[in-house]
Parts: structure tokens; sequence; C-alpha cells
């Protein structure tokens, strides 16, 4: 697996610290972007929570999946949470160690007082220390929230600094992506109130014997409440590996509602699914991965819009219109872009691929951050992607109507047929499976050399998009 370290630095540990005025939370930040640019350790927020111990509780919930591997288990070794700043929310953020649960904490305007919630992303600290701290915070303690450098010390931050290094792989950065774009496909299958949402999320199993996986299990709406089926009827949710919901025991005692988000159901393929705990002034949700021994990072639902030149050219025309939005309007993108709304939504997956935009099945819309590390890595390293390439590079690709032939490496022919705009091919990835991870090699590589004969008789030089 490719990985490099990455390095976080913050001025200070982050802490809950004893006060006249009650206790105060103070998440300190590592070097992220703004709307002014790049800042060492930006400030998005000083006020107070609504609702302390629930915010607390989602906190830890959401650092719970950080250091959480629910796949071949080993040393926890995780990224800290990510945090965003959009104006009217704090969201946070974190993906397991075994790329196959993302996690998010919405804190909404409801949720925060007293106080202007800045713009931006950058990592926050969050340690055992204050993870010890944070469980202990009572009902009724007023909780003052900092993230970002106090006032008082945003002159002297050239001091010592703690440092993290901890492993990046790149199949967590290709996993990111691929959550949102699955994500995007989601819609609300049921909705569960307080006491059944408890109910059922209680009935879950929190762990297995030396972290085995329970499988792929599917639940059904029945009234107000979800019961287990044994075959994905129509209106069926998949729950891949129930114990992956184990963090949000955390904030089950605060539950409002339960939302549960998913695709609509094809044959009997496992599916993702989103899994929204609705909270005092915020919402906690958990995505799944298909299975438990299956990351997002093999999806390849972003390849497509990889391959696309033109893709590429409206991801930076539209990434010059976002302003980290909490909700991105694909219409209004598409009237101040001068794009038809499907090149839009195209760019926005382009964008998604490098963290720039995530989704939010809760409001239905993409929203813009952008997460702190190297934005071209998860395109650079994807294996598929390059190995298309290889091939339109070595001129293996032969097109004759509707059908491509490739010849691979070891000098097998393949033959790519194009199904409704749906690219089929005769290799075993197909054959395995029939287009649920996304494209293969050689339809990646017949979609490239089609789109560049396109281009050619059209007059657009290739590499260039049309306007």
């Amino acid at each position: 697996m490719t990985r490099s370290m990455q390095a976080v630095a913050y001025s200070r540990p982050s802490a809950l610290e004893s006060s006249a005025g009650g206790p105060r939370l103070g998440l300190e930040t590592s070097r992220g972007a703004t709307p002014r640019g790049i800042e060492d350790h930006p400030r998005f927020f000083a006020g107070f929570l609504t609702h302390p111990q629930v915010a607390s509780a989602g906190l830890l919930a959401v650092a719970d999946v950080a250091a959480a591997r629910y796949h071949q288990r080993q040393s926890p070794a995780s990224l800290d949470p990510v945090v965003t700043g959009n104006g009217d929310r704090l969201r946070f953020e974190s993906f397991s160690g075994c790329c196959g649960v993302y996690a998010r904490l919405d804190v909404l305007g409801e949720g925060l007082d007293g106080g202007d919630i800045g713009h931006g992303t950058t990592n926050v600290d969050v340690n055992n220390p204050l993870r010890e701290a944070l469980s202990r915070i009572g009902a009724d303690d007023p909780l003052h929230l900092r993230v970002g450098p106090d006032e008082l010390a945003v002159t002297t931050l050239d001091g010592p600094v703690v440092e993290k290094k901890v492993p990046l792989p790149d199949r967590w950065l290709r996993g990111f992506a691929e959550a949102q774009v699955l994500a995007s496909s989601f819609e609300l299958r049921a909705e569960l109130p307080a006491a059944e949402a408890v109910r059922f999320l209680r009935s879950l199993p929190r762990g297995t014997a030396r972290g085995a996986s329970r499988g792929v299990q599917w639940v059904v709406p029945a009234g107000r409440a979800l019961r287990p089926t044994t075959r994905p009827v129509p209106g069926a949710v998949c729950l891949p590996g129930p114990e992956r919901l184990a963090a949000l025991q955390r904030v089950l005692r605060h539950a409002t509602a339960l939302r549960v988000y998913g695709p609509a159901v094809t044959g009997g393929a496992a599916a993702a699914s989103a899994w929204e705990v609705v909270l005092p002034g915020m919402r906690l949700t958990l995505t799944l991965s298909p299975e438990t021994s299956r990351g997002f990072s093999g999806e390849g639902g972003v390849l497509d819009a990889l391959a696309t030149d033109e893709a590429a050219q409206d991801a930076e025309l539209i990434a010059v219109l976002l302003a980290w939005e909490p909700r991105i309007d694909v219409t209004d993108l598409a009237a101040a872009s001068g794009l038809p709304a499907g090149r839009v939504r195209a760019a926005l997956v382009r964008l998604g691929t490098s963290g720039r935009v995530g989704y939010d099945a809760a409001e239905a819309a993409y929203f813009h951050r952008e997460l702190p590390y190297d934005a071209q890595r998860a395109e650079r390293h994807n294996p598929r992607l390059r190995a298309a390439r290889d091939l339109v590079a070595a001129g293996a690709v032969a097109l004759d109507g509707d059908v491509g032939t490739v010849t691979a490496e070891d000098g097998h022919v393949h033959r790519v047929r194009d199904d409704a705009g749906t690219l089929s091919c005769s290799c075993l990835w197909w054959a395995k499976y029939r287009g649920g991870r996304g494209p293969c090699k050689h339809a990646l590589a017949v979609r490239m050399v089609r789109r560049e004969a396109a281009a050619g008789r059209q007059g657009v030089p290739v590499g260039g998009g049309a306007r």
C-alpha cells in the first residue's frame, strides 16, 4: 500500500480547562486553508456550545472512528479529525484506519452561541487526555468552545509546537473521495423517532470475537421502525457490518431521531449506506462501505470524472466560485460558470477526489471544504486510472463503432461494448463486479480514446475542453 507520513503541528495540545466562568474547551488547529490563504493555526470559533454534553459525545464518536480499524484490526494509528468552518456551522470529519467508515459531526448554528463562525479547513487535535476530560462533561455544565488559538496567544505562536506524525495511505485519501460520490446517490429510506432509534441501535452488535465481521445484513422500513429481512426486497437498506455503527452508541441517549440513507436496491449486491443520528443542534452521520473487508477506496465512482480533461478544466473554474459554502447549489453554480448542470456535477465529483468538497445527505447537497493533504495524490496514485492511461499511451486501444478492443500487456484482447452509454468489458474484472465498483481499466481507456477522437472531430485540441 502506498503511503507517506503526514505531519501535523499544533501550538499546544487541545485541552479542557477550568475557569471562573465554567469549563473552557480549547481545540487547537494545525496548518489549513482559509479565504485569506494558508494559515498555520486558523481560528474558526469562540463562543458557547448550547448542548455541551451532546457535542462532547459527538466529538468522541468522531474520534472513535478515526482511531478504529473494523477489518484486520491492528494497533490504532489515526489522523486527527478534520474541522471545517462553513460560516453557519462547524463540521468535524474522520475516516477509519481500514478505510471503510466515514464519520461527520455537523454542529449547526443552533448548537453554537456567542460568536461568529469562520471559514476554512484544517486538522484539530484530539488527544487522549482530552478524550478522558470530554467523557466527564455534565449535562448542565456551561461549556465555552474555542476552535483555533486564543486571541491573546495569536501573536506568540513562535514557541515550541506539538507535532504528530502518522501514516497517510493513498487508499485513505481515495476513500474520502469515494465516500462522497456514493453518498450523492443516496436517498432518505427511513426515519425513526427517538425511542425506536435507540431500540434499534442498541440491538446491534458492538463487536465480535477477534474483530470478525457479522457480514452484510438488510433492514426494511416497517411503519416507524426497521425490521431485518433475509433478502434485499424493494425499499430495503443494506447494513454491512452492523458492528461498525458502534460509535453511535456514544450519543444514543441524546438522539431525537435516526435517519437512514442508501441507494435504490439493484439485485442482491451489497451497498453502502449512511446512518444519521439527529441530536439537539447537531447531526452525527456514519457512512459504511458495502462490506467490512471492502474499503471505499476501490469503489471506482470517481474514475470517469478523473478520466476526462473537460471535467478537469471545469473543476478549475468551479473551484474559483466556491467560498466554503455550507450548501452548494448546482443551479447557482451553473448560472455563475455558464456550464450545464451536468458538467457542474462532474466538476464537483472531480473536486471531491482532491478533498475540496464533501456531500451532506441530510441536505442532499455538496459543501465546500479543503482537506489538509496533498490534493493530487488520490488521482496520481489511482491504480486503474494509471493503468488506463498507460494503455492509451501504448496505443493499445482500437475503436470500431460502438465496440472498442484493448490489447492488454499480456497480449489478451478485451472487447469493450457501449450499451446506452454504459461500457461493459469481456475482462475478469467486469465479469466479477458487473460495473458495481466502477469501470475497469479497459473501459476507462476506451472512454479516453473516444473523447480524444470526439474532440478532434470538433476541432478542439486534445487535452482541451469545449466551452
